[in-house]
């Protein structure tokens, strides 16, 4: 059976731009929830890499009595950030190494959810992650 196109069904224009500028709305009111969660994920990285810090650090110190402050000594090659053409989010350093103890720092490359303030994580010889500037 041919109908008309006369009276067909369908949606009209106005009706189509209205949805999608609840569409848009949604996604405006969504965004923020989004950035939050690509945060988190990406302090993951950081809390990861601070373990595996730490690790090396406490296989270091079984041979040598003491943690260092220098990766390559520790066999720790540090990720290539974003900027250097690698995929890190973080920098890792070691801020302080010495006979009884030790402390590691990720610090956040960019502001992930742009308030001014970027992740900055640590860890110490007992292993205990510390936020120290959340994001």
């Amino acid at each position: 059976m041919k109908q008309n196109l006369s009276t067909l069904r369908a949606f009209t224009l106005t009706e189509l731009m209205v949805v999608l500028v609840i569409i848009g709305i949604l996604m405006l009111i969504a965004l923020p929830i989004f950035d939050d969660l690509f945060g988190e994920a990406y302090s993951i990285e950081a809390q990861n890499q601070l373990k595996y810090i730490q690790s090396r650090q406490q296989t270091y110190y079984q041979k040598n009595f003491r943690y260092s402050g220098d990766f390559q000594e520790l066999g720790f090659t540090a990720p290539k950030t974003l900027d250097e053409e690698g995929e890190a989010r973080y920098t890792y350093d070691v801020v302080d190494a010495g006979k009884s103890s030790f402390l590691a720092r990720a610090t956040a490359i960019a502001d992930f959810d742009k308030d001014g303030n970027v992740n900055i994580w640590e860890i110490n010889q007992e292993g205990k992650l510390t936020e120290v500037t959340p994001d």
